[in-house]
């Protein structure tokens, strides 16, 4: 009796597994030790799109602490494939809140925070990178990256990169004077659009596309001509060509006062669809080898499309993207566009903002229907062929087909080189990249690069200063921080920030003002260089933080004790020695360092007698970043400058989109 009674206690009794806590598995899995350090830790998330959704899964079912999550953006109908967190009732809400509201139900232990905002606004501070345990980035934009990037070094936070296009992949752990910065690596110098290619004469559906978002959008509703995006190269070989562009551009100026008048759309239509037509095929040289442009008249093509009943079925038409449009349409859908924008600006002067302007997004309906439409009806006029609205919304906005799957490997490849930096063995870190069409293995795995000692981000030396914004200037910041504090001494140096040179012996006219005056605010960054020529120190990066308390006889003081600040030498570079043709004697070979040219940091101050030098020494303006790029030689659109570029909804990894001629 006893044993049945045994038997039946066995049987009934629960299991091992029934009786595991939630937390239990991953104990089991991680060991105590280690877990314990994932529930300790408080981690940021930066984007919430394709890899981010994946991420955050991972994190929250992990265990980790807290996590916040920060993304500017809104959910798109085109997220739904591969952005898992999201469903159809939650478009054009935000990223970030959705996925928190989602991704709370995996793990209610699990501290989730949402922040529906900018990366690189104000609030997110050195200060604040400092208080994670960890960073993980799942961006789609170079610029951000970079930002991040710079942040985790200046608050020695450890940095998780990751990126896909398409089927590739990459992770990346960065760490502040262990592994390579994001920034470490050569970037691939960007060409441009030629200007007269996309003004005048284009060949190829992207040189409409880019002139209808980057130049007539820009003239009509932003702040005129996007430069970034063209190559001014050749202008000098071009003069009465590029003059008569800038008359183009004064007219339309004029035209765009007209804003929001019945008028307006037909002005519009018939000066760069006919008027400005008529100008180029009058240029007899240009179309001696090409066909010309055939102008077109506006109120022949609107009444084809009454006739064609395209204005009464205009809604249908906006609704099917996936169609390449007849002109008719295109034009039906010029002209609503305009309409929508023009309601646009108005109510935004209405608002008081007298600027009202719009720039282009290629999830903003109102601006794409318009680069579309405009793109498509100047492809008519050169010949060339039109493009469905879903193809140029991929080409305008630079998209490269995101796969879920591929997201969801590499979000689970980022949580596995977490557990390694929360151990601190950053000697068994790896950059991985999934490639499945290379000819070796799936998964490609190396050892972290160490730091490049010329990288301009993290090949410096770093330091804080707290600063009262109310009252310091330049002058100060030289004289009684970098001289004193850190040691420069009588040292000639140069000042300078991302958009130019503020100081140097020559140039003296910014001592006298406010930081604040020259645009340095809280977390900007400054480059302290030192012209010494025998033992100059490595370039210094100041990064300016609001004091925290009031600050009595000076300022500026240094966040920590100067005596602990040892800058270092600058190390001499070896002479470059030229192999025989042969090849280099007795084996030996020579090792030349790549250097990243696309980031700008002085070394060495401009003279006065240099004139080029000089202008950049004034310049002021923010530095321009490529939108696309096209080889007049070959169909090949190249996506940004990065080494990496990402995939929409968060990736990375070199990548080129092939336009077929057809």
């Amino acid at each position: 009796m006893a044993q049945v009674a045994a038997a039946s206690s066995a049987v009934v009794a629960p299991s091992p597994t029934a009786s595991l806590k939630r937390d239990a598995f991953n104990s089991q899995s991680l060991g105590r030790g280690l877990n314990a350090h994932v529930k300790q830790s408080k981690v940021l998330l930066v984007g919430a799109g394709g890899i981010g959704c994946e991420l955050l899964k991972n994190l929250v079912l992990t265990g980790f602490g807290e996590v916040h999550v920060v993304d500017l953006d809104t959910i798109d109908l085109s997220n739904l494939n591969r952005q898992f967190l999201f469903r159809q009732e939650h478009i054009k809400k935000s990223k970030a809140l959705v996925a928190k509201e989602v991704a709370d139900k995996f793990n209610p232990a699990v501290k989730i925070v949402a922040h529906h905002a900018n990366i690189k606004d104000a609030q997110f501070g050195i200060d604040w990178f400092a208080s994670f345990t960890l960073v993980f980035n799942a961006l789609d934009n170079l610029d951000a990256r970079r930002h991040v990037n710079k942040m985790c070094l200046a608050a020695d936070v450890p940095l998780i990169e990751s990126g896909t296009t398409g089927f590739n992949g990459q992770v990346q752990v960065i760490k502040k004077g262990v592994t390579a910065c994001y920034d470490c690596a050569p970037k691939e110098t960007p060409k441009t659009f030629p200007v007269c290619t996309i003004r005048s004469t284009p060949s190829q559906p992207i040189h409409c596309i880019v002139w209808g978002k980057s130049w007539l959008l820009n003239e009509i509703f932003g702040t005129s001509e996007d430069e970034s995006a063209f190559d001014h190269s050749a202008d000098a070989e071009n003069a009465k060509e590029i003059e008569e562009l800038k008359r183009e551009s004064e007219a339309l100026r004029k035209i765009r006062n007209s804003v929001g008048s019945p008028e307006f759309p037909q002005m519009l239509f018939d000066k760069v669809f006919s008027t400005d037509i008529l100008r180029l095929r009058s240029m007899e040289d240009m179309w001696k080898t090409r066909k010309p442009p055939e102008p077109l008249d506006y109120a022949t093509v609107y009444k084809q499309a009454e006739e064609k009943g395209v204005l009464a079925n205009r809604e249908a038409v906006l609704k099917d993207d996936q169609r390449v449009w007849t002109l008719e349409e295109n034009l039906v859908v010029f002209i609503d566009s305009l309409e929508r924008l023009s309601k646009r600006v108005q109510e935004m002067r209405a608002a008081g903002d007298a600027e009202a302007i719009i720039t282009f997004d290629k999830d903003d309906e109102d601006t794409l229907d318009f680069v579309a439409s405009a793109a498509n009806i100047r492809s008519t006029l050169f010949g060339i062929d039109r493009k469905s609205k879903f193809d140029i919304k991929q080409m305008a906005g630079n998209i490269i087909p995101a796969i879920a799957t591929t997201n969801a490997i590499v979000a689970g490849l980022c949580v596995l080189e977490a557990f390694k930096v929360l151990r601190g063995e950053y000697d068994k870190v790896k950059e991985v990249f999934l490639t499945p069409f290379a000819p070796a293995r799936l998964l490609a795995s190396d050892k972290a690069r160490m730091p490049n000692p010329e990288c301009p981000v993290c090949g410096v030396f770093q330091t804080r200063a707290y600063v009262d914004l109310s009252r310091a200037t330049l002058n100060d910041l030289i004289e009684n921080f970098v001289k004193m504090e850190l040691g420069f001494g009588e040292k000639e140096i140069s000042v300078s920030n991302e958009v130019g040179i503020l100081y140097d012996p020559d140039e003296t006219d910014n001592l006298d003002k406010k930081l604040t005056d020259l645009g340095i605010k809280p977390d900007s960054f400054l480059t302290i260089t030192d012209e010494d020529d025998e033992n100059p120190y490595v370039n210094v990066v100041i990064a300016i933080q609001e004091a925290k308390e009031p600050l009595d006889s000076t300022p500026i003081k240094p966040a920590v004790p100067s005596d602990s600040i040892k800058i270092p030498i600058k190390p001499k570079k070896a002479a470059t020695v030229s192999p025989p043709p042969s090849g280099p004697a007795n084996g030996t070979s020579v090792e030349v360092m790549a250097v990243d040219s696309t980031v700008s940091v002085p070394t060495k101050r401009p003279r006065e007698d240099d004139e080029a030098a000089a202008a950049v020494k004034k310049a002021k303006g923010d530095e321009g970043g490529a939108i696309m790029i096209v080889d007049d030689d070959e169909d090949v659109v190249v996506l940004d400058a990065g080494t990496v570029k990402s995939g929409r909804g968060g990736g990375s990894a070199d990548g080129a989109i092939v336009i077929d001629e057809d």
